[in-house]
């Protein structure tokens, strides 16, 4: 049996979220299931998941075996990395994440970004995902490092108060006057179990509200060996996030007929291994600019992030900051 007492930074949190930030390894149907047997107890009685916990309340957690996965976790952790880091306080820091690296582990991925810095920073009290990126998809990644900078963060997030642009490079000539894809999006499970997501209809009850504008940053003529498999040439775009769905941008741009060059799940393939041929190895997606308020001072604040070497080679001039 053990003991939790809620700090201040905690209040008002939701217990089932509390727990599931404190008990790191532990299953959500488990802690879901010992909160609804009545183990877990709130300063001696019963307590619902719902429940908001309040500072200086304490929890009675019941002894937990680790899942297997989560004990192989234990003996064998993730190995330490730095990752660029372009902005950082004692509330938060932003970082510049590579493509082919997870945020997090799970889904046949043993780790990712947030356990290989928190093996790497060892003294840090927190460290947890503001929000998410794919894995394939470089640029900047929020880390909270105080459960009141997270709790802020994330709120600008759900209301999308925040400002999130994206760099894509697609297939042939976007027309300029298409600005605005205000298309509901699905998510469904291919029979192996992997995620897609597609376009649907707004009567679908299991529909999803999803927008993108999109702002032509450059016109790019096809390398001389691919004129044919792209007579109109590439376009560069800028892709601002009204909402953060799973896959928005990729499939959007997809469903307009202009997939992201390198994109392996909604893109052209054969023109994907033609590019592979040219020297994109990866899908040409980069989340380029940031726009939020700290989530301590509430001043507005800005964050770049550069393309990264494997992309810059594909773009004429370099991307500069716009309003």
């Amino acid at each position: 049996m053990r003991q939790l007492t809620v700090d201040e930074e905690s209040a008002g949190q939701r217990l089932d979220n509390f727990l599931i930030r404190e008990l790191k390894g532990v299953p959500k149907s488990h802690i879901y299931r010992i909160i609804r047997s009545g183990e877990v107890r709130r300063n001696k009685g019963r307590v619902g998941a719902d429940d908001r916990v309040q500072p200086g309340d304490v929890l009675r957690i019941p002894p937990i075996r680790l899942s297997q996965q989560a004990e192989e976790k234990q003996l064998h952790p993730a190995p330490a990395r730095q990752f660029p880091v372009i902005f950082e306080d004692d509330a938060f820091l932003v970082i510049d994440k590579p493509a082919g690296v997870a945020v997090h582990g799970g889904s046949g991925v043993s780790f990712g970004v947030i356990e290989q810095m928190r093996q790497a920073r060892p003294d840090a009290k927190l460290l947890e995902l503001v929000h998410r990126l794919d894995r394939e998809t470089s640029g900047l990644l929020l880390i909270a490092k105080k459960k009141s900078a997270l709790k802020a963060l994330q709120d600008q997030f759900r209301e999308r108060e925040t400002g999130k642009t994206y760099v894509a490079l697609v297939k042939g000539a976007w027309p300029a006057r298409l600005k605005v894809l205000d298309q509901p999006l699905h998510k469904y499970l291919l029979g192996d179990g992997e995620r897609r997501v597609k376009v649907t209809t707004r009567d679908d009850e299991n529909a999803m509200h999803s927008v993108s504008l999109v702002k032509v940053a450059a016109r790019i003529p096809a390398p001389a060996g691919l004129s044919d498999s792209l007579p109109q040439g590439l376009s560069l775009l800028e892709v601002t996030i009204k909402t953060g769905r799973t896959h928005q941008i990729r499939v959007h741009l997809s469903h307009a007929g202009h997939p992201i060059a390198g994109d392996d799940k909604y893109g052209d393939f054969e023109l994907n291994r033609q590019l592979a041929r040219w020297g994109l190895k990866r899908m040409f997606l980069h989340a380029w600019r940031l726009r939020l308020k700290h989530p301590v001072t509430n001043a507005p604040i800005e964050f770049l992030a550069e393309l990264p070497e494997d992309l810059r080679s594909w773009v004429p001039t370099p991307v500069e900051k716009r309003d």
